[in-house]
């Protein structure tokens, strides 16, 4: 029966959303998830250089893995083929692998999944399987979107997160430190969420958001940073489309993490599990030593020089 009358919801906004035709999921690891059970993968090469929350998921549900190693370039060192039935798991970090390197990789291994949570604005490879978070670029509190040819059948629920809201409307009226505790607990309750289509409360947030304005800005803060910062940056940096976050690698960017820390700069270790990997020297050194500076939509170019300023001081 209709409720007519009483207090008031959210408003209904109004626009549309950047990918409106690609399949709207929960989060990122469950678009991994529904490819797999969708066509019916049983096995993934996945890199090192990833979060083991990926691994687990896949361990959980009986998909047979295999690893590969990156080179300095953040391409993929494996063979010229696949093992039977086995599927490459292609991580686009920081917006690195433009359409012509994924096109050229699918033309190799023809089986691959593209994982371009750091690349938002980076359209899908024709024909390839590909996964976007908005949680990774939006203030929203679920979100991903996933470009495949093969459809779940059976039905799927709508994401509930009116209770997973309380980190993102603290930060918007207080700051970030006194919702951590909040915001780690959001984080904790995806790992169990099974496969759902994307809340009501994220379609209506990505609805009204600015894409263009975003992009740009995004592009203005990491040509900011790239220009100040390269000749201390040894990562060989190409500009992505609608960056992610600006990779500055130093040497000693564990000790420039906590520096910057102490004066309310956050910079996290994207995947800290990678630290304790055995035989893995360049994604431990990655892991570590690369430091994603944010560049997004919520900074002007005074905030880079703010940054770039307190950076130079321990550069």
């Amino acid at each position: 029966m209709r409720e007519i009358g009483g207090y008031f919801e959210l408003e209904e906004l109004k626009g549309s959303e950047y990918y409106p035709d690609l399949i709207p999921l929960n989060t990122g690891r469950n678009a991994l998830l529904y490819i797999c059970q969708a066509k019916n993968i049983q096995k993934l090469y996945l890199p090192y250089f990833l979060c083991d929350c990926i691994s687990n998921l896949c361990q959980k549900n009986m998909i047979e893995l295999s690893f590969y190693h990156i080179n300095a370039e953040f391409m993929p060192q494996i063979p010229k083929k696949l093992q039977n039935g086995e599927v490459l798991y292609l991580v686009n970090y920081y917006g690195q692998l433009d359409h012509k390197m994924i096109q050229q990789l699918q033309n190799l291994y023809s089986r691959i999944i593209v994982d371009n949570t750091h690349a938002f604005f980076q359209s899908p490879v024709l024909g390839t399987d590909t996964i976007y978070s908005c949680r990774k670029f939006f203030g929203v509190p679920d979100g991903a979107y996933l470009k495949t040819d093969q459809k779940l059948k059976r039905f799927l629920e709508n994401e509930k997160t009116n209770e997973n809201m309380g980190h993102l409307l603290g930060r918007y009226e207080k700051n970030a430190s006194e919702f951590y505790d909040e915001y780690h607990k959001s984080e904790q309750r995806f790992y169990n969420t099974p496969i759902r289509h994307m809340s009501h409360i994220s379609h209506n947030i990505l609805k009204a958001i600015d894409y263009d304005k975003v992009y740009k800005t995004r592009m203005k803060n990491f040509g900011y940073l790239n220009r100040a910062l390269k000749k201390w940056n040894s990562l060989n940096i190409k500009t992505p489309e609608g960056p992610f976050a600006y990779p500055l690698y130093h040497k000693n960017g564990i000790e420039i993490r906590k520096y910057l820390a102490e004066r309310k700069i956050y910079i996290p270790v994207l995947w800290p599990n990678v630290l304790d990997l055995k035989d893995c020297f360049l994604e431990r050194d990655y892991a570590a030593n690369i430091l994603p500076i944010p560049c997004d939509q919520r900074y002007t170019e005074d905030d880079m020089k703010y940054v770039v300023n307190i950076l130079y001081q321990h550069l």
